[in-house]
């Protein structure tokens, strides 16, 4: 069964990543400093990836209303949806980044 997992150092670098097992097939790179996350990267592994960056962006995106944050992606994955579906991203977009 796969699960989305979260994973953050004490300097704020870390991930979320999906996972079956000990395998993980997908992850995005990012890292939290003061009220910003930056998505740095999203790479998927499995040869059968299917939605699993989209799950990785909803739950960044759920992680940062949650705490309340902000956030610059320079992920160009992230940025696209961000600049594809604006509406949906605008509460926690923050584009002068950008």
């Amino acid at each position: 069964m796969q699960e989305i997992v979260t994973t953050f150092n004490e300097k704020g670098s870390g991930a979320f990543y999906v996972k079956e097992g000990e395998e993980r097939l997908a992850e995005m790179i990012v890292e939290v400093k003061g009220k910003v996350l930056t998505a740095f990267h999203t790479e998927v592994f499995a040869a059968e990836s299917k939605g699993m960056g989209k799950s990785l962006l909803n739950a960044m995106v759920t992680y940062a209303r949650q705490h309340q944050l902000k956030v610059v992606p320079l992920c160009l994955f992230v940025h696209a949806q961000f600049k594809r579906h604006p509406e949906l991203y605008a509460d926690i977009w923050q584009k002068d980044n950008d």
